[in-house]
């Protein structure tokens, strides 16, 4: 598997991307890079579900944290997950 090249102009995967959802019946706006987005879109789709879906259930597990930072962890350990490459 190769990797997207960070550089793309434009499409750079490293340049903050900002989506609002409604979540637990409220607007939010969240900033990940657009890598996070790519990558938490796509595991959405494997789920059979939708990007607000996914968000609201790392939403309700994160406790006490940042939502961005609990997203890129959620997708940073599925990644490492062993169900991953699969």
């Amino acid at each position: 598997m190769s990797a997207a090249p960070l550089d793309e102009g434009p499409h750079d995967l490293r340049s903050n991307v900002k989506h609002s959802l409604t979540i637990a019946g409220h607007r939010t706006s969240i900033s990940l890079e657009r890598a996070f987005w790519e990558r938490l879109k796509r595991i959405a789709a494997e789920r059979g579900s939708s990007l607000a879906a996914c968000v609201a259930e790392i939403d309700a597990a994160r406790g006490n944290a940042n939502l961005s930072s609990a997203i890129r962890v959620y997708i940073l350990q599925s990644a490492l997950s062993p169900e991953a490459g699969e």
